[in-house]
């Protein structure tokens, strides 16, 4: 079993920052791959970005140059940090874990608020 916990979401003003973090908890190998996917009122839930442990990444084409993850094995926490935020950015942004890197998500944090302001 794996838990996920979030921090970092918040209120931000257009083109400023932010950086979310995900400690996880239990499985090793269910951790192998963490990242990040975010929802919108009345839309479905989208990919942002992953990493493995190795170091592997996949962004999604519509953050790519703005956004960056990272992870810190020792602490099992991922990190998305997001620069030049837009309105289309906000969303609950959620963490997930799975073993096998492009696989869809295993375990879901709870999620956190994004809102970026025009």
């Amino acid at each position: 079993q794996v838990q996920l916990v979030e921090s970092g979401g918040g209120l931000v003003q257009a083109g400023g920052s932010l950086r979310l973090s995900c400690a996880g908890s239990g499985s090793i190998f269910s951790t192998n791959t963490m990242g990040w996917y975010r929802q919108a009122p009345g839309k479905q839930r989208d990919f942002v970005a992953d990493i493995t442990r190795g170091g592997s990444q996949n962004i999604a084409d519509s953050v790519k140059g703005r956004f960056t993850i990272s992870r810190d094995n020792g602490k099992n926490t991922v990190y998305l940090q997001m620069n030049s935020l837009k309105p289309e950015d906000s969303a609950v942004y959620y963490c997930f874990s799975v073993l096998r890197h492009g696989s869809y998500p295993q375990y879901w944090g709870q999620g956190t608020q994004v809102t970026v302001s025009s």
